[in-house]
């Protein structure tokens, strides 16, 4: 797919799902000079007007009519994990640039009909929501990685230790494989996920496991994961999430190279070199009170796939690119069903 050069220095923006993370996409949006806010979709007709009243847009309880929207040209997907591959495919099919949440599927299968359909699209262009690719401290981190500035990546070490209680799970599709896809590993844990082999490069194999140690009985997924990351470089990493904890603590991430470490915690990133420690980064400021974790970098993200589409260049966390996290975390659980490590999956089936 060659992307198309748009003609115009602003594009017609929809949000489908009104749940909690929209609020990020549409308070993103409201201060983007490249997008224009057209219509807000819900299967809930009540909180879709609520939306749309507070964004001063339109509001529609079908995503469908947004096929036949000739001033609509981004469609965010918002909505639960099962719906981003199937609507994702259908949008793209319209003509309509998708931006979608993570994960971009629910499952191997569904993230390979995405693939398909998004390399088979003519103009529109599909991105995947990785947000915290964007934290000053990961472009920091990636820099070292990338220029050997501590010289060759030797292991990391991530760790992910949030609190979901059952009442988090009262939401329908939530905790359900067929639904979510996943617990801890494919939701929360994504991310960290993410940044690891972004950092890390080619991955080998992985052997980990999955438990449900404090919602048994609650959900059919996991709260708690561990596994073991192998590289072709030779390089490994040691990862551990759980929703079983009492607090949303800051996530680590422990980054060592030959002549020295990085440290990321939260979005504070600290160098420890020859017995010292050295603050690098700091977070922004934001807003978002109790759902801080999520971090402010929705709102750069965003702006980056619409200056991509602008410009008619092609944006760098496409299909390929946001299901290397995904094809991790089936692998986890591959690895945790049969008590083994496992080769880790390139291709999808």
């Amino acid at each position: 797919m060659k992307p198309k050069v748009i003609a115009m220095n602003k594009l017609g923006a929809a949000i489908v799902g009104c749940g909690s993370i929209s609020g990020v996409h549409l308070k993103a949006l409201s201060g983007l000079e490249l997008a224009e806010l057209k219509l807000v979709v819900d299967t809930d007709e009540e909180l879709a007007k609520r939306t749309a009243e507070q964004y001063g847009c339109e509001y529609t309880t079908d995503y469908k009519e947004l096929f036949g929207r000739s001033d609509v040209q981004v469609v965010h997907l918002c909505t639960p994990h099962f719906l981003h591959s199937p609507m994702a495919v259908e949008l793209l099919a319209a003509g309509k640039h998708v931006l979608t949440e993570k994960p971009m599927a629910e499952n191997k299968a569904a993230a390979a009909r995405l693939i398909e359909a998004a390399e088979n699209s003519q103009d529109a262009q599909l991105g995947v929501i990785f947000q915290n690719r964007y934290n000053p401290a990961s472009q920091l981190l990636k820099q070292y990685v990338d220029q050997n500035r501590l010289g060759k990546l030797l292991c990391m070490k991530g760790l992910v230790t949030w609190f979901r209680d059952a009442g988090y799970y009262k939401t329908a599709w939530k905790g359900k494989w067929a639904t979510e896809g996943g617990g801890v590993l494919i939701n929360q844990a994504i991310h960290t996920l993410d940044l690891i082999q972004w950092l890390g490069g080619e991955i080998s194999s992985i052997k980990g496991s999955v438990s449900t140690d404090s919602l048994e009985g609650v959900i059919e997924v996991e709260d708690s994961a561990h596994a073991l990351i192998r590289f072709t470089s030779g390089a490994r990493a040691i990862f551990y999430a759980t929703n079983a904890y009492l607090k949303n603590s800051p996530v680590e991430l422990e980054v060592v190279f030959e002549q020295g470490t990085l440290y990321m915690r939260g979005d504070y990133l600290y160098l420890q070199q020859d017995g010292e420690e050295t603050l690098l980064c700091e977070p922004a400021v934001n807003d978002l009170g109790e759902k801080s974790y999520w971090g402010v970098s929705h709102t750069v993200q965003i702006r980056d796939f619409y200056e991509h589409v602008l410009a008619g260049n092609k944006f760098w966390i496409d299909a390929r690119e946001g299901v290397k996290a995904v094809n991790i975390v089936m692998d986890i659980y591959e690895s945790s069903r049969l008590q083994k490590e496992v080769p880790f999956a390139v291709t999808l089936s």
